[in-house]
């Protein structure tokens, strides 16, 4: 099978099991983004991760194969073989934040994004999940989408500042706390 299919080739791409769009459409802004989001968990893991946090972050690469689909397939699409987020799997980030949270040194001020290369891409994830998720807010605005995408999606992005914080301190890093330059003088 050939990768590519010259389908593409005047702007327009095709959705699950539900007709073709532009390629610049909300719905592909959003998987999207959601695709980059992988990529960047990906060199997170690449950077090097604590096995814990590595394990953790692969579950969530996994996951995110389930959010652009679900974001690729209207909802009105006959997709029976699609698998949508759901509630439990916004629950098992839950889960995961109160667990790594209850380990880490209750936060006092804002902190800084960096530490480690691992948990600085973790960082850098959180603000690409945040992207997603204004895309999905755009999307939602013009059609529907599944129930619990943009759950997930807000979950994940304070899940993954709280595994980039676990990430450090599994290194010893501390946190690097937030100050204005202004009140130093």
């Amino acid at each position: 099978m050939k990768i590519y299919t010259k389908t593409g080739d005047t702007g327009q791409t095709s959705l699950f099991a539900a007709g073709r769009v532009d390629k610049d459409h909300l719905r592909l802004h959003a998987y999207g983004t959601v695709d980059e989001l992988n990529s960047v968990l990906g060199l997170a893991r690449a950077l090097g991760l604590d096995s814990e946090i590595d394990t953790l972050v692969g579950r969530i690469q996994m996951e995110l194969f389930h959010v652009g689909a679900d974001l690729a397939t209207p909802m009105d699409a006959q997709a029976a073989w699609l698998v949508r987020v759901d509630e439990a799997m916004v629950t098992a980030l839950e889960n995961d934040i109160d667990q790594l949270d209850a380990t880490l040194d209750p936060l006092k001020n804002f902190i800084v994004p960096g530490g480690t290369t691992g948990a600085s891409a973790l960082h850098q994830a959180r603000t690409v999940c945040r992207r997603a998720e204004r895309w999905v807010v755009s999307l939602q605005k013009e059609e529907p989408i599944g129930p619990f995408v943009l759950r997930y999606l807000n979950r994940l992005s304070d899940w993954l500042f709280v595994v980039a914080r676990a990430a450090n301190a599994k290194a010893g890093v501390g946190d690097i706390a937030w100050h204005s330059p202004r009140q130093e003088g």
